[in-house]
C-alpha cells in the first residue's frame, strides 16, 4: 500500500526562484551553496533612520512605481501603456565554466537584484556549465529550447542573460524562446537611465545606451531606400520611387553618430563649471575625500551619517548617480569635502565607464579615498577587486585609500577575522547604528595632508579674515594675542603663506 502525499498548502511560503534556480545547480554539485546573502538587503535589515535626513527625493522616485500586470506578453501584445507600468516577468540565465560555480551563483543573485531594482519579477532560471558560451544562442540549442519551455510554463515576457550578448546571440535566443531577450549590460543601462537626476547624470546615461545601442540596430527588410528606377524600384513602382540611396538602418546609424557628437559636446561644455568649483576648492586649499564603492554597500548612508547630507538613500542597486559633495571639519578646525560618487558592480559596462569619466575623476583627484565595502556581502573579495580595477583606470591615488567595512552590525566575530584578512588596516562601521564612525572621523582627519608651509607671524587686529583663513584652512600650532596683534604659529598652504609674509614674526 502506498503512502498518499498531501498537496502543499496554499498558504505556505514561495520559494525564491533564485534559491530555486541555485539549488537545482547545488543539486548537480554535491556542494552547498554559500548561505542565502542577496545583493539586495532584507527589508528588516535596511536602514531608513535620522541620520539620512528628510529624504524629499524618495517620494518623488516612488511615485510611480510598477505593480503585477494580469496578463504577460505571451498572452496579450496589445496594451502598451499598460505593459510599461505593470513588472515585467523575467526569467534568467547564465553560463559557467568547471570550477567557478560559487562565483556564478553570486552573479546570478546579484542580477537578480539587478532585475528587481530596474522593475521586474524573477520567475525562475537556468544556470549551465560549459566550457564557454555557445556562440550562436549563448547556452546550446538543447539548453536554449529548455529555456523555452521554461518561459512557456511560467509565463514569463523578458528572459535576461548573466553577460553581455553580442547582436547575434540576442536575435538567435529570441528566435528560439520566443519572447524578448535583454543581457545584463541593457538591465544596468535601464537603472541608470531611471535613476539620472541633473543634466549632466541624463547626458552621460543618453550617450552609454545609445553606443550600447549603434551596433545592436535592426534595421533591413520592408523600411528600406534604394538608388533604383523604372519597374525595379520600390516593387515596380516606377517614377518617383527612386530614394537617396540609404537604407533605413543606415540613416538611424547616422542619427544616432550625430546624436551621439551632441552629447559628447555636451558632456564638455559641463567641464569648465566642475573645473571651476575643484579649482576655487585647490586654490582654498580644501583637502577631499571621495566615497568609492560597490553599489549598495552603503556610501549614501555614511555621508548622511559623517554629514548629515539628507542624501537619497534606497535599498536599491544604483540609487545614487549624481555626485554629491558635501562640507566637514576636523575635530582641529580644518575643512574639508566628502565627495558621494555613483557605484561599481562587476562587468559594468564600458560605456558607463567612459561616459562617467568625469564623474570618476572626482575619484582620481581626492587626497584620500574611503572605499566602502559591503561586510555582509557574500564575496567582499571580488567587490574590492572590481572597485580598484575601475578607479584604477581613472589613475586614483591607493596610498590614502581607507577601506570601510560598512553594515557591520550584520556580521559575525569570526566573519569580521576573515575580513581583516582581506583588508588588515580596515575600519568597520555601521551606518544603522554608528558603531565605529568616531574612528573613522579620526582616520580620516590623521590621512589628510597638512599644509606645506610652516608660519610665524603676528596678524594685527584689522586683519581678523587672515587669522579666519588660517583657522579655516590650517592647522594652528599656538595662538597668543599681543599688543600689536594676534600671534600665529601655524601650517598653512603656499598662497596664504604668501598674505602672510608681510606680518612675519
Amino acid at each position: 500500500m502506498t503512502e498518499q502525499t498531501t498537496p502543499p498548502s496554499i498558504d505556505a511560503p514561495a520559494v525564491d526562484p533564485v534559491d530555486r534556480v541555485l539549488s537545482r545547480a547545488e543539486a548537480h554539485r554535491g556542494v552547498r551553496v554559500f548561505g542565502a546573502a542577496q545583493a539586495l538587503q532584507d527589508a528588516t535589515t535596511a536602514y531608513g533612520g535620522d541620520a539620512d535626513g528628510d529624504q524629499w527625493d524618495r517620494e518623488e522616485r516612488a511615485a510611480l512605481r510598477r505593480v503585477v500586470g494580469l496578463s504577460t506578453e505571451l498572452e496579450d501584445v496589445t496594451e502598451v501603456e499598460y505593459r510599461q507600468l505593470r513588472l515585467e516577468n523575467v526569467v534568467l540565465v547564465g553560463v559557467h565554466p568547471q570550477g567557478e560555480q560559487a562565483d556564478a551563483e553570486n552573479s546570478l543573485r546579484e542580477l537578480a537584484a539587478l532585475a528587481e531594482t530596474a522593475g521586474a519579477v524573477v520567475l525562475d532560471g537556468v544556470l549551465q556549465r560549459r566550457p564557454h558560451p555557445d556562440p550562436a544562442t549563448y547556452v546550446g540549442r538543447g539548453k536554449a529550447a529548455e529555456l523555452r519551455d521554461i518561459v512557456a510554463a511560467v509565463g514569463a515576457d523578458t528572459v535576461i542573460a548573466d553577460t553581455e550578448l553580442a547582436p547575434s546571440q540576442r536575435r538567435a535566443l529570441e528566435d528560439v524562446v520566443k519572447v524578448k531577450v535583454i543581457d545584463r549590460t541593457t538591465v544596468i543601462l535601464d537603472i541608470f537611465s531611471q535613476h539620472a537626476k541633473s543634466r549632466e547624470g541624463k547626458a552621460q546615461v543618453e550617450l552609454a545606451q545609445l553606443e550600447y545601442l549603434l551596433p545592436r540596430l535592426r534595421g533591413w527588410g520592408d523600411s528600406m531606400s534604394r538608388q533604383a528606377g523604372g519597374q525595379v524600384g520600390a516593387g515596380g513602382a516606377g517614377m518617383g520611387s527612386r530614394g537617396p540611396g540609404e537604407t533605413k538602418i543606415e540613416l538611424d546609424r547616422r542619427r544616432i553618430r550625430t546624436k551621439m557628437a551632441l552629447l559628447r559636446k555636451q558632456l564638455r561644455d559641463f567641464a569648465p563649471a566642475r573645473e571651476a568649483k575643484r579649482a576655487e576648492r585647490k586654490r582654498h586649499t580644501i583637502p577631499s575625500v571621495a566615497i568609492a564603492g560597490y553599489t549598495n554597500a552603503g556610501k549614501s548612508s555614511l555621508l548622511n551619517r559623517l554629514t548629515s547630507a539628507g542624501v537619497l538613500v534606497e535599498n536599491a542597486l544604483f540609487a545614487t548617480l549624481d555626485a554629491t559633495v558635501r562640507r566637514s571639519e576636523t575635530t582641529d578646525g580644518r575643512v574639508y569635502t566628502l565627495t558621494d560618487t555613483v557605484g561599481f558592480v562587476r562587468n559594468l559596462p564600458h560605456q558607463l565607464v567612459e561616459a562617467f569619466r568625469s564623474t570618476l575623476e572626482e575619484v582620481g583627484d581626492a587626497d584620500v579615498i574611503l572605499h566602502v565595502v559591503d561586510a555582509s556581502h557574500p564575496d567582499p573579495a571580488a567587490q574590492l577587486m572590481t572597485v580598484r580595477d575601475v578607479m584604477g583606470d581613472v589613475d586614483a591615488d591607493f596610498g590614502h585609500e581607507i577601506v570601510v567595512f560598512n553594515k557591520a552590525d550584520l556580521v559575525s566575530e569570526d566573519d569580521r577575522l576573515v575580513l581583516r584578512g582581506l583588508a588588515p588596516q580596515a575600519k568597520f562601521v555601521s551606518s544603522r547604528t554608528g558603531e565605529g564612525i568616531d574612528e573613522l572621523r579620526a582616520a580620516i582627519e590623521d590621512a589628510l595632508p597638512l599644509p606645506a608651509v610652516e608660519v610665524q607671524a603676528v596678524v594685527p587686529y584689522d586683519r581678523g579674515d587672515l587669522v579666519s583663513a588660517v583657522h579655516e584652512s590650517g592647522l594652528i600650532v599656538a595662538q597668543e594675542h599681543r599688543e600689536s596683534g594676534t600671534f600665529l604659529h601655524a601650517h598653512v598652504g603656499a598662497r596664504l603663506a604668501a598674505e602672510l609674509a608681510p606680518f612675519a614674526a
